[in-house]
């Protein structure tokens, strides 16, 4: 069964920092695509950043260029979004998920699975 959990979400004022976590079990992680996505209320998920198997390449939402970094730790099975510089448009609940297809990037349908999410909140 695989599970993908998600942890570190929080209530922090605008400009504070937060980590979150993904957990990953019953799927090879390394052989997957990670990536980070948000919802707020009332509007679609919409993409954040992905990282691909290796670490090697990321590719970030224009809303969250040098604020946001993810990364990976495909040893303990784990992929990170460390939120910098938070504002409270970035409000909203925040998932991971993992795609098999090599190119996928932005679109929630080209990912397999998902976690169940960890909300975010950023007050003025």
């Amino acid at each position: 069964q695989v599970q993908l959990v998600e942890s570190g979400g929080g209530l922090v004022h605008t400009g504070g920092s937060l980590r979150l976590s993904c957990a990953a079990s019953g799927i090879t992680f390394s052989n997957y695509r990670m990536g980070w996505f948000c919802q707020a209320p009332g509007k679609e998920r919409e993409f954040v950043a992905t990282i691909t198997r290796s670490g090697t390449i990321k590719y970030y939402a224009d809303s969250v260029k040098g604020r946001f970094t993810i990364s990976r730790d495909n040893a303990k099975n784990t992929v990170y979004l460390q939120m910098d510089s938070l504002k409270p448009e970035d409000t909203a609940v925040y998932y991971c998920a993992a795609a098999s297809r090599p190119g996928a990037i932005y679109g929630p349908v080209e990912y397999d699975y998902w976690g169940q999410g960890t909300q975010v909140a950023v007050s003025s």
